[in-house]
């Protein structure tokens, strides 16, 4: 069925390439029908200018238009083929030319390619006529020159593979006239005469303009009639109508007359179909009798916007007149725009920059006109914006900077809209994810945080804890917790736990030593590079009762202190003071002094917290020369 030049023949057109985020090139391929399934279609990598290994790496695919993906693109060696033999009758039936549109694309970043492959006729179908026998019936009386027309041959190539001429056997009657539009007439050139030959059979070729060409055949019968003198005749020649796509079963189309004056069955006129084609047949139905054509199948415009029918009059007589229908199909707006979801990005970080692409798409609506004309928007105040790229081809970006923190994800709904009278719409849903990036530091609770620890504590003791929390999400979020070490200075008695913030006195502290000390503590996030804030800890030492009041007067080295009093001393005579300290703070270090033994025990008093020793009464000359006194100093 195939020509043996045309194999695995590829003719490549290349208008221009021109790399760029997203381009208006257009690659374009022509492939003979027929090949053999993955046939070779072309080097998209050689003639991108695109490395081969950029084609893995980037995602490369190819994406055909419409409902079925004819082509497949290898990564590994860049090379376009045709998944499926392809049948270009099959394919574009109702076209001269036949083109498949298809789009390259890459990600990292996102790119398009457009690209389209013509698929060039071969010549593997043969004329056929939709009969194989037709039957003429031709008054004796008819006079040389008349014509009769024949069913049209049909063949499903095009070009110079479709139907190209006739040519009827060798007979002394008749010869064929071909219009311009392959319409094929049988014209009397000879008197008839029935007495002498009631019955003609001629032979009738097609024949295509293919290498090698191909034919079809069909028998004529003419039978060859009485005389009838009187032929139908239509009111009109060519009846045109115009129908909505939409038109019910049964609504009718128009209704041809054509009347015969003879009498009888001469004068009776039955109504047929002839040149008309399959597909009209099916959705048109002609009755015989009242000539009324009729809607018997679905119309659609998109499949077919004319049907050309031609209605044969035939009356009793055998003799037949011809008129032409012609139906314009009128486009009505029942077909919702259709959203292709090409390429989309799942996920954007937080600190794309505004025009970032996230997804691309096209929309078809298979109407014209207005009703196939769409406009596409989104739903709600979202920082995404939408860009015309192509004739119906979409690019979904950013228009304002993202926050995850402020929200993390967005269900973006995409609306196409058609502009016919009674617009019809439809919707994709778009779900994109804003990942973390590093964008805020930890921040602390609290700017100082103050605890307290008694001294001479236990080692390792949990004196409290530090929080700080951090916006972002996963690792930036992960908070590690270390003391700020200052140069010069000591290791300081207190550790910080990095992962929780508890915070640890390493060993025992001495209030008397240290009363109070300040560090910083650094809480850093997990992010590359790391952000990090510090806090003051503020560590105050309590008093414990650890030490016992020290006497400095009377010196601690001396047993026993002397001192003189007179003996005419009155009472209240100041006879010592006691001097002592204590290391402790607070209440710990409040002294009260007290007389624990006297020689004479009414004869000395202490003051409780001056110390001094004073004479309880006035000496007398029966107090014993020497007094001893035991005074007893105690803190609180």
């Amino acid at each position: 069925r195939r020509s043996g030049d045309s194999k695995r023949q590829v003719i490549l057109f290349i208008l221009f390439i021109c790399m760029c985020q997203i381009g208006a090139e257009t690659l374009r391929y022509s492939l003979p029908e027929e090949m053999e399934r993955d046939s070779f279609v072309a080097n998209i990598a050689k003639d991108l200018g695109v490395p081969l290994s950029q084609l893995s790496a980037r995602k490369a695919r190819v994406v055909s238009e419409g409902n079925e993906q004819l082509f497949r693109l290898n990564q590994n060696t860049g090379v376009l083929t045709a998944k499926e033999s392809l049948d270009r009758e099959a394919i574009c039936p109702q076209s001269d030319t036949c083109t498949l549109f298809f789009k390259i694309f890459f990600e990292n970043p996102l790119q398009l390619i457009r690209g389209e492959v013509e698929i060039r006729d071969v010549n593997d179908n043969s004329p056929v006529f939709p009969e194989k026998e037709m039957v003429l019936k031709i008054l004796e009386t008819a006079s040389p020159g008349s014509r009769f027309p024949l069913e049209s041959a049909q063949d499903k190539d095009v070009g110079s593979n479709g139907l190209q001429n006739y040519s009827l056997g060798s007979n002394p009657h008749f010869a064929l006239a071909v219009g311009t539009g392959k319409d094929v007439e049988l014209v009397l050139q000879g008197q008839l005469d029935r007495e002498e030959q009631g019955e003609l059979n001629l032979l009738l070729t097609a024949t295509d303009g293919g290498s090698p060409p191909r034919s079809g055949t069909a028998q004529i019968r003419i039978v060859v009639v009485d005389a009838n003198d009187n032929i139908p005749v239509f009111e009109r020649e060519i009846y045109e109508v115009r129908l909505a796509e939409n038109s019910l079963i049964d609504q009718l189309v128009v209704r041809v007359v054509a009347a015969d004056p003879d009498e009888g069955s001469y004068g009776e006129v039955h109504y047929s179909f002839t040149q008309t084609t399959e597909q009209s047949r099916q959705r048109f139905q002609l009755d015989p009798v009242t000539g009324e054509i009729r809607v018997s199948g679905n119309l659609d415009f998109e499949e077919a916007k004319t049907h050309k029918m031609v209605v044969k009059a035939t009356d009793g007589g055998g003799l037949s007149a011809h008129c032409k229908v012609h139906v314009e199909v009128l486009d009505v707006n029942d077909n919702a725009p259709e959203i292709a979801l090409t390429s989309l990005t799942a996920s954007i970080p937080e600190d794309a920059p505004p025009r970032t692409v996230v997804a691309l798409f096209s929309v078809r609506d298979r109407d014209s006109g207005d009703n196939g004309r769409t406009e596409c928007s989104i739903d709600g105040d979202l920082p995404f914006s939408l860009t015309l790229t192509f004739d119906n081809d979409y690019e979904l970006r950013t228009n304002a900077a993202l926050d995850r923190e402020s929200k993390a994800q967005y269900n973006i709904t995409i609306t196409a809209m058609d502009w016919g009278t009674t617009r019809l719409s439809s919707q994709e849903t778009i779900f994109v994810q804003i990942s973390d990036v590093n964008d805020n530091a930890p921040e602390f609770t609290q700017e100082i945080y103050t605890m307290s620890v008694t001294e001479n504590n236990s080692p390792m003791l949990r004196i409290g804890s530090m929080n700080a929390t951090d916006a972002d999400a996963g690792k930036n979020a992960r908070v590690k917790y270390a003391l700020v070490l200052q140069e010069g200075k000591e290791q300081p008695d207190v550790s910080v736990n990095a992962e929780t913030g508890d915070v640890y006195i390493l060993r025992p502290l001495d209030y008397e030593k240290v009363r109070a000390f300040e560090l910083a503590v650094r809480a850093s996030d997990g992010g590359s590079p790391p952000l990090s804030t510090q806090a003051m800890l503020r560590v105050v030492v309590r008093d414990e009762n650890d030490n016992a009041p020290v006497v400095l007067h009377p010196a601690p080295d001396s047993s026993a202190a002397g001192e003189l009093v007179p003996r005419w001393a009155p009472s209240d005579y100041l006879v010592a003071k006691v001097v002592a300290v204590d290391a402790d703070a607070g209440q710990n270090a409040w002294l009260s002094y007290e007389l624990a033994k006297a020689t004479e025990p009414g004869l000395f008093r202490v003051g409780l917290h001056s110390g001094e020793v004073r004479t309880a009464r006035a000496v007398t000359e029966r107090d014993a020369p020497r007094q001893r006194l035991v005074v007893l100093v105690r803190d609180r």
